[in-house]
């Protein structure tokens, strides 16, 4: 063989196996963001965890939240105006608790006190609406928030009772036990059906929400 038929032969077989390797590792990098996300899945959602949404929907996206972090505020309202009413029957929301802020596992009792006499979303949005008014310097004023609650047919000394239930405490701990498995150290952080945002941002939500719900085109 002549000097440049060998030379023509060694470029040929060293881009097959460049190519190769590129199949090779994006396969593993699949495979691994499946494995990754089977793992999340036992961890993403437990009995007690808010949902909206179709039950059955095909296309599961939990947040871990903090009810007095800015950006879970308009994230939340983007979510629930933008993406869930683009498909009303596919997605489901859930929410995890990840309160973070000093103060915040207060509000998060509070929460699930309201959610006792039905009324867990109403006060959701009604905080959040309102946060400017109880949350300064990234602390959860606590006193502050009880004014927020009138008039939405609450029985606010049953509130108060009700937020000191030890199955609450267990519940906030639970979230918190299951947001550190998940390496989750800031909020909001996403999680659709059990992936991970590749970085953080609206657009990179609505990536992965368009990819799963591809995906599962049919179900």
């Amino acid at each position: 063989m002549n000097p440049k038929n060998l030379f023509i032969a060694a470029a040929v077989v060293l881009m097959l196996a460049f190519a190769g390797g590129v199949l090779y590792y994006t396969s593993q990098k699949q495979e691994q963001a499946v494995q990754t996300a089977d793992v999340n899945r036992s961890l993403m959602v437990r009995m007690h965890s808010p949902s909206h949404g179709n039950a059955n929907a095909p296309v599961e996206i939990v947040e871990f939240f903090d009810p007095a972090c800015e950006t879970c505020r308009d994230f939340y309202f983007r979510v629930k105006s933008d993406i869930l009413p683009a498909h009303p029957d596919r997605i489901r929301l859930v929410l995890r608790y990840a309160p973070f802020h000093e103060g915040s596992d207060k509000v998060v009792a509070i929460l699930e006190a309201a959610r006792k006499q039905g009324q867990f979303w109403p006060v959701l949005e009604t905080l959040l609406a309102n946060q400017e008014r109880w949350v300064e310097h990234h602390s959860a004023q606590v006193d502050r928030v009880w004014p927020l609650l009138e008039g939405l047919g609450l029985n606010l000394d049953q509130v108060r009772a009700d937020m000191a239930a030890p199955e609450i405490a267990a519940l906030i701990a639970q979230d918190l036990a299951d947001a550190a498995a998940l390496k989750v150290t800031m909020t909001p952080e996403y999680f659709v059906n059990g992936r991970p945002l590749p970085s953080f941002g609206y657009e990179q939500l609505q990536t992965l929400v368009g990819e799963e719900l591809a995906a599962t085109r049919g179900r």
